[in-house]
């Protein structure tokens, strides 16, 4: 799944993407460390690996979105 960037704080490692219908979910800082990234800006397109549905969704990987 796409997503993009909305807020990322690197001491914490944590953050929130929007999906393309503009619903924020939150990331923790294992879900960043999986994807490997140093780094997150606002705006950047992301994908993203979940699991459960609507207000239980999580997202368990970050990475960035490649073409």
């Amino acid at each position: 799944m796409q997503a993009t960037a909305y807020t990322y704080d690197h001491d914490t490692r944590t953050g929130q993407v929007l999906l393309d219908d503009g619903t924020p979910v939150p990331f923790d800082a294992e879900a960043f460390d999986r994807g490997g990234l140093r780094l997150l800006r606002p705006g950047q397109r992301v994908r993203i690996e979940t699991e459960g549905e609507r207000d239980d969704r999580r997202i368990t990987l970050v990475t960035l979105q490649t073409f």
